[in-house]
């Protein structure tokens, strides 16, 4: 399949630099610097099968997502899969609401990897952090990363693929290191010997717990925002999204399994950088200093792979003038939305300036709220509206991993906390005026017709066109 006719984007990306792009996003530095607070959370080893009920929930919701993205392979990923759904009902409220929530949550997930990749950093100049979190200098080069991935993404998708290959080496070396590091040292009695009520501690902390794991898996569905760019996208973006979860999956695990064998549970709070302090006391300081560049480069990666997707975002809402219609411009020579990386790097730079636990908190409770429960009901509304759509890539027994996608990500939004949540309802209700301000404007629903349109269901099965 080649790319819509007059979209301006390359289907360049096959299913191995599709699954590196996702896994590059969902390694970053999630897991070393959120491990410490999992075990925390669930208060013991036992923290470690976190990560597989983790894994179950987002293995289920990337069905929902290869169904949904093979389907409709389009730049933007959610706001097609909801404009299509939701079109019907509600003409084109919940595709607006996922844009202004999207412009929010991405570059705060991005955020989040650029004040771990500071983090680490203070390993190796400990000024950069304090013991409330970043430094004043810590907070300048944060800023600078930003600058220098903007500066890096400024690139046709052909090289951004060649690129993001590199940094999925790096990452894979950085993880498999640390992972090989604990396992030369591996303690069996430190990582397998729970307290007394660890079954009670692990289920009291799960659903905190899965805030973090589930914050760790994210990026699973990159490949999907890229869906245009994506060649053969009916095979290659299903595929891309199941490799990464299960590749992560194992990876998470030995990583937290071989940390919990190096260093006693209750210690790990202790450093903002236990990675590294795990390569120091197994394979010296010279060796954590050069994993812990590694480690730094995989970090600068997930930002890297993260806002090459999320720029992608708006870019058909705008060109629906749903959205600002500078969204819509793509840059004449290189073929990317230069306002879309642009807008999002500013967000992701000022989300750096806040700590890592608010950022993390305040992000799952807008996405679970905007994009991942609707899209779950997207995925059955389709199936109804349009029996027609082509889709090559079915969900292995349907409802079934809907309705386990459905019911994990409701019980994670409600253990996301008070604040958070309270957070995502006033940041919607915002959405819902802005959007009946700018359907006023625009003459749309509930102030003017429904436009009911079904694109992907015509032949070549191609997003519309602007004029």
């Amino acid at each position: 399949m080649t790319a819509p006719a007059g979209s301006g984007f390359e289907r360049r990306l096959g299913v191995f630099q599709a699954t590196t792009v996702n896994m590059t996003q969902m390694c970053g530095i999630g897991p070393f610097v959120t491990i410490p607070a999992m075990i925390s959370t669930m208060e013991g080893p036992q923290a470690m099968f976190g990560w597989l009920v983790g894994a179950l929930i987002v293995l289920a919701d990337g069905l929902v997502w290869a169904e949904l993205g093979a389907s409709m392979p389009g730049a933007g990923g959610t706001y097609l899969y909801l404009r299509e759904a939701f079109q019907y009902r509600t003409g084109r409220l919940m595709p607006f609401l996922f844009v202004w929530s999207a412009v929010l949550f991405i570059p705060l997930i991005m955020s989040t990897g650029v004040i771990g990749l500071v983090q680490y950093a203070g390993y190796l100049w400990p000024s950069l952090v304090d013991g409330s979190g970043l430094s004043t200098g810590g907070h300048v080069l944060a800023i600078a990363v930003v600058a220098v991935v903007v500066a890096a993404l400024y690139r046709k998708i052909g090289d951004i693929g060649l690129l993001t290959t590199v940094f999925f080496v790096v990452m894979l070396v950085s993880v498999l290191g640390v992972i090989l590091a604990a396992f030369t040292h591996f303690h069996s009695d430190l990582a397998f010997t729970y307290p007394r009520d660890a079954g009670s501690k692990f289920f009291h902390g799960l659903g905190a717990g899965l805030v973090i794991a589930v914050y760790d898996y994210l990026g699973y569905n990159t490949a999907a925002y890229l869906g245009a760019e994506v060649r053969q996208p009916g095979r290659v973006i299903p595929r891309a999204i199941i490799f990464s979860i299960l590749g992560m999956m194992t990876l998470y695990f030995l990583l937290q399994v071989g940390i919990l064998g190096v260093i006693p549970w209750e210690k790990t709070q202790e450093s903002s950088s236990f990675a590294s302090l795990v390569l120091e006391r197994t394979w010296g300081k010279g060796a954590a200093q050069v994993f812990t560049v590694g480690i730094i480069v995989t970090a600068f990666a997930s930002v890297f792979a993260g806002l090459l997707g999320g720029s992608r975002v708006p870019y058909n809402a705008a060109r629906d003038k749903l959205f600002l219609p500078w969204f819509a411009r793509l840059h004449p020579r290189l073929k990317f939305p230069t306002f879309g990386l642009y807008a999002m790097g500013v967000i992701t730079a000022i989300g750096s300036l806040f700590t890592l636990t608010d950022v993390i908190s305040m992000l799952t409770a807008v996405f679970v709220l905007v994009q991942s429960v609707a899209q779950v009901v997207a995925l059955t509304v389709l199936r109804r509206r349009q029996p027609d759509l082509p889709r090559p890539y079915r969900m292995w027994l349907y409802p079934l991993p809907s309705l386990v996608a459905l019911a994990g990500w409701i019980y994670i939004y409600k253990s996301a906390g008070t604040k958070p949540i309270v957070l995502s309802l006033v940041w919607l209700a915002a959405g819902v005026v802005a959007y009946l301000v700018w359907a006023r404007l625009e003459r749309i629903w509930p102030f003017g017709p429904k436009e009911i349109s079904e694109p992907f269901t015509e032949p070549g099965g191609a997003e519309p066109q602007p004029a």
